[in-house]
């Protein structure tokens, strides 16, 4: 039996790429997932097809920089669902990719806004509803830019090493209260994202050929892994896929050295 059947589960970022994929994975596993993004109609399409499929999943518009929409997801996956047993904290943005010097100060804040304040309220406000409820668990999407710097991303990697912060912060403050939290680390994705970095043509991932990068459906399959008992081994910590003992024992490719 799957570990996601049952479940209730919160995607940000939902509306396209490695949160779509979780979503309809989870949906296709036997969870109640809510979709959280802010293109609703996109949402909806998604929502439509996994219902025609036998899911179950509802669709709600939500800006992660804003805690009160936040907070609006969270209470809908009480109100219609009955609680909340998983989050994953996907929402992220890596545009506009430049220099320092030349990055625009609007864009760079609103990035910090969604890639750590975003990742910042969905904690804070799942975490009191699964206390409720004798715990859960909390994936935060992560990167290797958590910990290493690459030109043009100056925003994204100091976003990423606050969200593996934060990863740690919650698990030494409520791990011992049914929270587990852990980051992943998918490596490079085939999504919309990889285009963006591919087209700044601003250092060495944007050289990469597309088919180095992995399916986002890899990523999901991981998510429901790192749910299960298989995750102990990684909380309070960020859970690399290109790690060849957990690939597989996903059953998926290693990654090669």
């Amino acid at each position: 039996m799957s570990i996601l059947k049952g479940k209730t589960v919160l995607v940000t970022g939902a509306s396209k790429g490695i949160g779509e994929a979780i979503a309809r994975y989870s949906a296709t596993e036997g969870a109640s997932v809510l979709l959280a993004a802010r293109d609703k109609t996109a949402l909806d399409k998604i929502v439509a097809d996994i219902q025609t499929q036998g899911g179950t999943a509802l669709a709600v518009k939500c800006d992660v920089s804003c805690f009160n929409e936040v907070q609006q997801a969270v209470s809908l996956a009480f109100k219609e669902y009955g609680g909340l047993d998983i989050l994953v904290n996907n929402a992220g943005l890596i545009d506009p990719i430049a220099y320092l010097a030349d990055s625009d100060p609007e864009a760079w804040d609103y990035t910090i806004d969604v890639n750590v304040k975003g990742v910042y309220h969905g904690l804070r406000t799942a975490i009191p509803a699964m206390l409720e409820k004798g715990g859960g668990t909390i994936i935060n999407i992560s990167s290797g830019a958590a910990t290493g710097v690459l030109d043009g991303w100056s925003h994204y990697c100091a976003g990423k090493a606050a969200v593996l912060s934060l990863t740690r912060c919650t698990a030494q403050e409520y791990g011992d209260r049914g929270i587990r939290v852990i980051g992943l680390s998918p490596g490079t994705v085939a999504t919309d994202m990889q285009k963006s970095i591919r087209a700044s043509g601003i250092n060495r991932v944007s050289q990469l050929d597309w088919d180095t990068h992995i399916p986002p459906e890899w990523v999901a399959r991981a998510v429901e892994y790192l749910c299960g008992q298989a995750g102990d081994e990684f909380l309070g910590q960020d859970f690399s896929l290109r790690d060849p003992k957990g690939r597989k024992a996903m059953g998926l490719p290693v990654a090669e050295a």
